[in-house]
């Protein structure tokens, strides 16, 4: 794979707004998940719910595509100077040679929720200000980015449970590569909604209380929610930025074991990682880090175990952040390169702060404290529903 560039990226979560606040909450181990007081949710578990989403309201030429999913996309893209960089890529390279590549999950269902309950009593049909094209629609989010940043290139939407916003990175180099487009905006969101938080619980997947990746006693996942977005550029403009993190390499794979398990032996999770690898040139051993998938239910956990401890061995420092940010589903390949990329830059793996006892039949190297040390190669893993699987690659320039 040709080396690209992550010249600047973004981020919002229930850890805080901005590359700053995730920066500190990360360091100091702060979890962002509290008792679900979401809309009209009455289930017995925690979320990571980022504060001030609703005073977010879109306005003016965007106001059609105003709903929870893109007001969460807004907010990223107004933090840390990322539109601003975007603007004087657009300067450089033309607004119709930069792609958009959004992955979503949920997208904006909380919009459908809420119009069917107020979906006319007599006839059944849905309110005339229901617009489900421009904020429903899994293809919202990359043409609300794509609008909101005045760019005309390439918009694609990746919708493959978990691993959409990693598989967004994936889209975007082979479309860079192909030479569709000189570089790429590349992200996405996923917010809360009813329909995720309810439907995880009547799988009996959330946990009553903060999930515990690789606890020896954990019971299900917390959901979250977040969005993120990174500029991908060709490395051979960006000589000289020593701040500059590497996207290095991606795997792809699907095991199609199961709707909603993964193989247990970690198979597709193992094909993923091998092939993010051999796309980067490097070999198990120039890892530094490996920020896990790590959901904290028992099967998954298990599995991602299994497959880590094939490909790297025991030695290989692993850690979860979901414990902080809770699980946010299509938008976590975003959210956990960002962190990738906040550890490459700043020296240190993250805690994992609602971990009390590291499962014993864990054989993967879990760091349940952290460490502070120089990095200088991650993998990043997100592992989806259905069997989709992506793990990214990043270095320091």
């Amino acid at each position: 794979m040709n080396r690209l560039v992550l010249s600047h990226f973004s981020v919002v979560s229930c850890l805080g707004i901005g590359l700053a606040e995730t920066l500190s909450a990360l360091r100091s181990g702060r979890s962002g998940l509290r008792p679900c007081d979401f809309e009209t949710v009455s289930i017995p578990t925690y979320i990571g719910a980022v504060d001030g989403v609703d005073d977010q309201a879109l306005t003016g030429p965007l106001v059609d595509y105003d709903c929870r999913n893109n007001r969460l996309a807004a907010l990223a893209l107004a933090q840390d100077g990322f539109s601003q960089a975007v603007a004087e890529a657009r300067r450089r390279y033309g607004a119709d040679r930069i792609g958009v590549f959004a992955g979503t999950s949920t997208s904006g269902i909380l919009e459908t929720e809420i119009a069917f309950r107020r979906r006319d009593g007599d006839t059944g049909l849905l309110p005339a200000d229901f617009r489900y094209r421009e904020r429903h629609n899994t293809y919202s989010v990359a043409e609300f980015t794509q609008r909101a940043l005045g760019l005309q290139g390439p918009a694609v939407a990746v919708s493959s449970a978990c691993a959409s916003t990693a598989m967004a990175f994936a889209n975007a180099a082979r479309m860079i590569e192909l030479g569709l487009c000189d570089a790429a905006i590349v992200g996405g969101a996923d917010s809360l909604c009813l329909t995720t938080l309810y439907g995880f619980h009547s799988l009996q997947l959330t946990s009553q209380q903060p999930c515990r990746p690789f606890d020896t006693a954990r019971d299900g996942i917390s959901i979250g929610e977040a969005a993120g977005f990174a500029l991908l550029e060709r490395e051979d403009g960006m000589a000289g930025d020593d701040a500059a993190i590497r996207f290095l390499g991606y795997g792809e794979s699907s095991d199609a074991y199961h709707m909603s398990s993964p193989h247990p032996e970690g198979r597709g999770a193992r094909l993923a990682m091998e092939k993010a690898l051999d796309s980067a040139g490097l070999t198990p051993a120039d890892i530094d880090y490996v920020n896990l998938h790590g959901t904290a239910t028992k099967v998954g956990d298990a599995a991602e175990d299994a497959a880590i401890s094939t490909v790297f061995g025991t030695a290989t420092p692993c850690g979860s952040t979901k414990g902080m940010t809770g699980h946010t589903l299509g938008a976590c390949g975003i959210l956990e390169a960002t962190i990738a990329a906040l550890c490459l830059r700043h020296g240190f793996i993250p805690p994992s702060p609602t971990t009390d006892m590291i499962d014993l039949k864990a054989r993967c190297n879990y760091l349940r404290d952290g460490a502070v040390r120089p990095l200088n190669r991650v993998m990043s893993n997100s592992f989806g529903f259905g069997g989709s699987n992506c793990s990214l690659v990043f270095g320091r320039a």
